[in-house]
């Protein structure tokens, strides 16, 4: 749902000694937040803090700051709720830093900018709304080349640098959510560029780079995997295996190969598939014997291997089921949904392999289980 272009209005409530900065995100958005005094029901509780609860002395202080120092405290505070995963209150205080942060710079200046960029970056990544995101970018992407262009300082430049990265990076997530896949890849290479230009200015250091070179990386595949471009997409793959070698962090590759397998599963490659996929077996059994990854991986493989035409891959595949059934019934449990799921399938494969028996055995040792988590059959 678009936002109007009113919300940012500060209005100020005085009644019973109180005042709040609304918009019609903070007062119909988060009701729940409302409720919670501690962060999004009250606006003088301080958020850098833990002190007792505001005196009406401590209300009236707040009446009497400055729009620099409410500005400050919501900025403080909105910092202090991202922290606490209370991520409904962090964006009704980022929406007043923003009509905060008009009132103090005016309309046409660096902070406000850097607040719509840090406002539409909370929406995308804690509440996943890619329209409010793409409409609180519109002022920073049309005004930060302006900014640049008339920076005189150095270090004012690189802050329109590093906001211009921030911007990117979103405009592609954003755009990916809202199916623009155009605007998508476009964002994640035009943060590439700008990525480069702050590493070689050491405002981003190696840990830092890599960190958003993957999240560039993956944002590509996507774009390439939805417009039909699969050679570019395992690219962008083989760019986050290196990436993530170079960064030693081996247990994030098997996700990778699952996106690789993905791609050749789309283009009827099997073998391919078979061996991307078992690569991520590997890795993920390595780091965690019996966790759900590994009966996730283990389920796609055997499913893969039951429906290739030849017979040792046939063989594997209940080998697979097996071992997908054991990491699940250890990882979930013998009543979650994805044990019965992978139950179903098993018995499916026993059946087209002609083991009618094993199938019958299995149904009915999983009766229980099933009225369990899904109810009793209905007459239908």
């Amino acid at each position: 749902q678009q936002l109007p272009r009113n919300a940012l209005s500060p209005i100020v409530n005085m009644e019973n000694d109180q005042a709040e900065l609304h918009s019609p995100e903070t007062s119909t958005e988060f009701p729940e937040n409302k409720r919670n005094s501690s962060r999004g029901g009250s606006v003088f509780t301080d958020g850098c803090s833990d002190g007792p609860s505001p005196s009406r002395s401590a209300k009236e202080q707040f009446l009497m700051m400055s729009l620099e120092q409410k500005l400050k405290h919501f900025t403080c505070r909105a910092q202090a709720s991202e922290d606490s995963q209370q991520f409904d209150a962090c964006i009704q205080d980022l929406v007043r830093c923003v009509a905060l942060t008009r009132l103090v710079y005016g309309d046409r200046h660096l902070k406000l900018a850097q607040a719509h960029t840090r406002l539409a970056k909370a929406y995308l990544q804690f509440k996943g709304w890619g329209l409010q995101a793409l409409d609180h970018l519109a002022f920073p992407k049309d005004f930060l080349p302006f900014c640049s262009s008339m920076s005189s300082c150095g270090d004012e430049r690189l802050e329109v640098l590093t906001c211009l990265l921030s911007v990117h990076l979103t405009q592609g997530g954003a755009s990916l959510l809202t199916d623009d896949l155009e605007e998508a890849g476009q964002g994640s290479l035009k943060a590439e560029q700008v990525l480069e230009q702050l590493h070689q200015h050491d405002v981003v250091n190696q840990e830092e780079k890599i960190k958003t070179q993957l999240e560039i990386t993956g944002g590509l595949y996507s774009v390439y995997k939805r417009q039909g471009r699969p050679e570019e997409a395992l690219n962008q793959c083989e760019k986050s295996l290196q990436l993530l070698k170079e960064c030693n962090k081996p247990e994030k590759t098997s996700a990778v190969y699952k996106d690789m397998a993905a791609i050749e599963q789309d283009r009827g490659q099997v073998d391919q598939t078979i061996e991307h996929l078992s690569k991520a077996h590997a890795i993920a059994v390595s780091h965690s014997p019996e966790g759900l990854e590994g009966a996730q991986i283990s389920h796609c493989l055997a499913m893969i291997l039951s429906s290739a035409a030849e017979p040792h891959h046939n063989e594997a595949a209940g080998h697979y089921f097996e071992q997908s059934l054991s990491a699940y019934k250890k990882s979930v449990g013998l009543q979650d949904p994805a044990f019965l799921n992978a139950q179903d399938d098993f018995c499916r494969f026993l059946l087209a392999n002609g083991r009618q028996e094993k199938c019958v055995e299995i149904q009915r040792s999983s009766l229980d289980s099933k009225r369990s988590a899904f109810g009793d059959r209905s007459s239908e």
